[in-house]
């Protein structure tokens, strides 16, 4: 696997993909690779919880109910702005989910808390909100949405921070990878 990242940095890296999936035609290298990515954006769905929407702050509640009220009251909120998205989806066929921005949608919602505005209205509720409208103009731009964070080392970290290996800033990247099954890495090896 090769990452080449915009300033023309290039690594390359023999990685393994263990699976119990062996029928090659049934199960091909490039879907497990997908749906690896696939697990990881699930995982980005917990760590918007975690650093999005709490922004690195701690569960404030002492007590085992206390907690169980937070954790809730955050997948409420959580569910409530995907709901938002998936109304935008619904009045804008077309559309992709991959476009709508979670930071839009909870900037918004926040905005709209603390301005109050709209919280009684006489006129008849639309699907698309101040919320959406907020989300529809900032739209992220179409295609994968690849990342790569920049690393930063901890003050308490074991591990001396090499500038070398790991870039100070984000930077857009593209992946080369080429599948090779065991066989064929023995007998390159052997080559």
């Amino acid at each position: 696997m090769t990452v080449t990242l915009a300033d023309g940095t290039r690594r390359s890296e023999l990685w393994r993909v263990m699976t119990s999936l062996l029928d090659a035609e049934r199960y091909p290298a490039h879907e497990l690779i997908e749906l690896y990515h696939r697990r990881w954006q699930a995982e980005t769905c917990y760590f918007s919880l975690k650093s999005t929407i709490l922004d690195g702050r701690v569960l404030r509640s002492r007590t085992v109910p206390g907690i169980e009220q937070e954790v809730y009251a955050l997948l409420t909120f959580y569910q409530a702005l995907v709901r938002v998205a998936g109304d935008l989806l619904t009045a804008r066929p077309g559309l992709s989910a991959e476009r709508v921005s979670l930071i839009v949608l909870l900037n918004a919602a926040a905005d709209q808390i603390a301005a109050a505005n709209g919280i009684v209205s006489t006129d008849p509720v639309a699907l698309i909100g101040a919320i959406g409208r907020a989300a529809l103009a900032s739209l992220l731009p179409w295609g994968r949405h690849w990342r790569l964070k920049a690393r930063i080392r901890k003050r308490s970290s074991k591990y001396t921070f090499t500038a070398v290996k790991h870039p100070r800033t984000s930077q857009a990247y593209t992946l080369d990878f080429a599948v090779l099954r065991d066989e064929d890495l023995d007998s390159a090896k052997l080559a």
